[in-house]
């Protein structure tokens, strides 16, 4: 690295290479102490949400199920069908718009427009995965309580009502068979579960879902102790506050709809990348790292997405927003070489995040019986170099350093595989 980037990190507190092994520390503290298991008056900035749920401890078999999948604006439903091997196949696959988004809905329209979506699959299965990724309490009986809607959802009668339960209220008026039960779980998990259903054959000690894509989140199977039952947990990883921040997240965060919150998801999630590249650039012109012309042209910059970070590390001499902002091979480089380190930030932060994770399950102890790591997300697979960082960091760290065995997989469909292993259990 350049002396002057070099020198300019530093002096911004942003770290050159994170210690995995402190942050991954770090997390684990604040893991812990959202569950109980420390004794402090310090609150934990993740909420370790309970799901009631384990993988199967066999893949389904010779079973159909109903797979629906809400998150965002998007409103998606299918089959999925498992034959004698275990394998998933879906079809019937439909997406339309989610209910609320064009205007506000009551508690009795929002689950009769869900009704309407569906009413092509009525009787095709007894059994619905319902994926609902809004916040909510998973019940112990699998329901899912909403708290909140993001802001496109316009359906306020809905928040505190047990979605499940609703639903078949809803579909036994329509004259639909019984239907013996409706599992609600959040991406996360659908994510995880999904290990359980795409791999028949293979023998794994434990799971752990994790989403790197516009936002960031993880869940892994805790095992039973005195406080938890053995269970899927929901970490809310992008919250944990227990992590340091550079000036540049300092800055950023101010800006931000909700400052103070999420502010390990800020430092390295796709919706926030491109920003903190950016904080880089402005504050390193201010500064006159670059050449007279760059600083000027960097001055003027109002935003700067992941995509056209990304751009740029793949190819710095091809023609793109930042490309247009260098003079010459000495701004090039030094703008490379500063998105390079937030890119391999992100890396760290990743794999002590699953470090943590891997950890807190106890598995993975056996190279033959490796934990299962289910990644999915656009950030986490199309970012330059990042997958193969974190799988590199993760050996490292975990493995070399810990003996712990892990295997980063991507699933096909993986929510819909997932949620569909839900509905079955």
């Amino acid at each position: 690295m350049l002396p002057i980037i070099n020198s300019f990190l530093l002096r911004h507190n942003f770290p050159i290479a994170l210690d995995i092994s402190s942050i991954t520390s770090s997390i684990l503290y604040d893991m812990n102490l959202g569950l109980g298991f420390v004794s402090s008056n310090e609150k934990s900035g993740q909420d370790m949400f309970r799901t009631w749920l384990l993988p199967p401890k066999n893949p389904p078999r010779c079973e159909k199920v109903i797979v629906i999948d809400a998150g965002g604006t998007n409103f998606r439903s299918c089959l999925v069908s498992f034959d004698e091997s275990g394998n998933a196949s879906v079809s019937d696959f439909r997406k339309t718009s989610m209910p609320g988004v064009e205007k506000e809905l009551s508690k009795k329209e929002f689950f009769s427009k869900i009704a309407d979506n569906i009413e092509y699959l009525k009787n095709k299965s007894e059994k619905i995965g319902f994926c609902f990724s809004y916040a909510m309490q998973i019940t112990k009986d699998g329901d899912g309580i909403p708290n909140a809607f993001s802001k496109e959802i316009k359906a306020p009668e809905v928040l505190g009502v047990p979605v499940g339960k609703t639903l078949c209220e809803e579909l036994s008026a329509r004259g639909w068979n019984k239907i013996k039960k409706i599992t609600l779980l959040n991406d996360t998990v659908s994510a995880l579960l999904s290990g359980a259903g795409a791999f028949g054959g293979r023998q794994f000690s434990s799971y752990i879902g994790f989403i790197l894509g516009t936002g960031m989140n993880a869940a892994y199977i805790q095992p039973e102790t005195g406080a938890v039952e053995n269970q899927i947990i929901v970490c809310e990883a992008g919250k944990c506050d227990k992590i340091p921040l550079s000036d540049f997240d300092v800055t950023l965060d101010k800006k931000t709809a909700v400052p103070g919150q999420y502010k390990l998801e800020k430092g390295c999630s796709g919706a926030y990348l491109g920003k903190i590249g950016l904080e880089m650039l402005l504050s390193a012109a201010e500064e006159s790292i670059f050449s007279s012309s760059a600083n000027e042209k960097i001055k003027s910059l109002t935003d700067l997405t992941l995509i056209e970070m990304d751009s740029f590390l793949q190819n710095p001499f091809s023609e793109s927003l930042v490309s247009e902002l260098c003079e010459n091979d000495d701004d090039r480089q030094k703008i490379y070489e500063l998105f390079e380190r937030a890119v391999d930030r992100t890396a760290r932060y990743a794999a002590s995040i699953l470090s943590a994770n891997a950890i807190q399950s106890g598995a993975g102890k056996n190279p033959l019986r490796p934990i299962c790591i289910v990644a999915n997300g656009t950030t986490f697979y199309k970012t330059h170099k990042l997958k193969q960082k974190i799988e590199s960091y993760l050996y490292d760290f975990l493995t070399e350093k810990n003996s712990i065995y892990f295997e980063i997989v991507q699933v096909e469909n993986d929510i819909t595989i997932g949620t569909a292993v839900a509905g079955l259990i």
